[in-house]
Formats: structure tokens, sequence, C-alpha cells
């Protein structure tokens, strides 16, 4: 992850999973308050879904590894070489990816295991956010001012991103909480693409004085912005999910509705047969 490349990695999965759980929930919801006028059932297909993510979670957690292990110049799975520790700060990043790939494990389990309670699900995800604080908290240690104070925002995110997911483990179907958990996902996503640009410029790009107050007192006011963009985010996909799911609804118990009058009259003309 000491690159441009390697910033922009987990920060778009972040951003992939931040939107799709928050569709997710989003679509949980409407759902549940709009069938209540079509007796519609939608479980199996969101079953599908969770075992579809389970299995997209696990793929983003390989990428990240092997990215991190074989891509460029990694340390290629050997932790101790020539008398010393092979690049700790890639044992990190995949410390966490193989945390994050844990979860995508319980989600297969639990909607393919029938004993396994769902809420592992959630207990497994605060687990890996907590991990991925603890990395971060000693991610930094003699590095410039710039670089602590971009990886400490993080480190913040993650762990509230934790203390939000082990609440939903306790309150279940708890939609509030599950978008605030995603909306600091989202965030999450988009800063690791700003500590990119920050600590890593693109070629061509101007350096960034990583001793420089005035650029953490701008990058702490860029951190406000980016989280509203996340509830800007949230905010146009309930308005699009929900009128897609009211659309969608209409169309299907207006057919539905047309079913039963046919079946009414054809019970109707057999009676007066």
């Amino acid at each position: 992850m000491g690159s441009f490349k390697g910033h922009i990695l987990p920060g778009s999965f972040f951003l992939i999973m931040g939107f799709w759980w928050s569709t997710k929930s989003i679509l949980k919801y409407v759902c549940k308050k709009q069938m209540r006028a079509c007796h519609l059932d939608s479980k199996t297909l969101f079953h599908r879904m969770e075992i579809l993510e389970g299995i997209t979670l696990i793929c983003m957690a390989l990428t990240g590894i092997v990215g991190e292990q074989f891509i460029s110049g990694g340390p290629y799975l050997i932790l101790y070489k020539e008398g010393q520790w092979n690049q700790l700060t890639g044992w990190h990043h995949c410390t966490m990816y193989f945390f994050f790939g844990l979860v995508g494990v319980a989600n297969i389990l639990c909607f393919t295991i029938s004993p396994l309670p769902v809420s592992l699900i959630k207990l497994i995800l605060s687990n890996a956010f907590f991990v991925e604080t603890f990395i971060f908290h000693n991610h930094t240690h003699g590095r410039e001012m710039l670089d602590i104070f971009v990886h400490q925002m993080l480190v913040l995110v993650s762990f509230v991103t934790g203390l939000l997911a082990f609440m939903e483990f306790l309150m279940r179907n708890n939609v509030l909480l599950e978008l605030l958990r995603t909306s600091l996902i989202l965030l999450q996503g988009s800063w690791f693409w700003q500590i990119g640009f920050v600590l890593y410029p693109p070629s061509g790009g101007p350096a960034w004085d990583l001793n420089d107050h005035d650029n953490i007192m701008f990058l702490a006011i860029c951190f406000c912005w980016h989280y509203a963009l996340s509830y800007i985010i949230i905010g146009v996909d309930y308005a699009f999910v929900t009128w897609l799911v009211k659309t969608r609804l209409r169309k299907l118990c207006s057919s539905e509705l047309g079913l039963l009058k046919n079946a009414e009259r054809e019970h109707e003309s057999e009676e007066e047969m």
C-alpha cells in the first residue's frame, strides 16, 4: 500500500462496498414498507445477494493480499529476511485484508448453514474494523506530521465504524445505524483516495509539504467535505431506490390485482353454469 495504487485499491473497495451496503439497507427498508400492499416475497432474492456479497468480499481480500505480496516488489510471503523484518507495512495491509475476507466467509456460511446466526456477520465485520483500527494506529511510527495526521483520521473513522457494526450486532434491523455505518465506510474509501494523492501524488502532480501545519488545517476541512459527500451519495441512493421500488411495485401490484380479478370472474362464471 506504500504507493498511489496501493491506496486507490482499498479506497475503491471501501467505496464499492459502502455504496452496496447502503443500497442493500435502503432496499430492505423500502421493500419492507412497500410490499405490505402486495403479497410478494423477496427473501430468496436477498438470500442470494448475501451469498454473492460474501464471494465478492473474499475476491476483494484475495486481490488486495496478492497485490501487496507479489506486485511492485512485495515481500513474496517472506516475513523475515537477511536478519531483519521484511516490509512489515505490507504485512499490516495483508492482515487488514484477511480480516475483511473473513467477513465474506461469514456471509457465505451464515446463509448456507442454517444453525449459524445471521448476526455473526455483524460481529465479524465489527472485529475487522477494530483490527484495521489497531493496525493503522501502529502504522505511522517515525513518519512525517502530515502522514501521521491522515492516518489518524483513518483510525478514528474505522474505530467508530467498528462500534456501529457492534451496535448493529446487538440491535438488528436498525436502518439508521446501518446507514450511519455505510456513510463512514464511504468516508474511508474516499479518504484512502485522498491519502494516495497527498502522500504519493501521481506523476506530474505537485508534492505536498509533509511538515506544513497549514496542510493539516486544510485536510481537516477536506475530511469534513469527504463526509458531506458520503451523505449526499446516500441521499441520492435513497431517493433512487425508493423511486425504483415504488415504480416496480406499482406494476407488479396492478398485474397481481388483474390476475385476482380474472380468477374471481372465472369462479363466478363456473357458479352460474
